[in-house]
């Protein structure tokens, strides 16, 4: 079993070059938005699969992404 990895919330805000606050975390979480996270006693941890599965959740895919058509 593989031992999960898990970001406190200014970890997370640093993964997102403070682009994403601590604070703004907060705000998510009031609001159900957001990655998933879970909670233990005060400590709010974020698991990094689940950041990682949000990242591709909100991928914009731009049109010259997606390779010349050749068909």
């Amino acid at each position: 079993m593989t031992e999960a990895k898990f970001l406190t919330p200014e970890e997370v805000s640093a993964r997102y070059r403070g682009e994403v606050t601590v604070g703004t975390l907060r705000n998510w979480r009031a609001m159900r938005t957001g990655p998933a996270y879970i909670k233990i006693g005060r400590a709010v941890l974020y698991p990094l699969d689940e950041l990682d599965a949000w990242d591709r959740r909100n991928l914009v895919i731009c049109s010259a992404s997606k390779g010349p058509d050749l068909g």
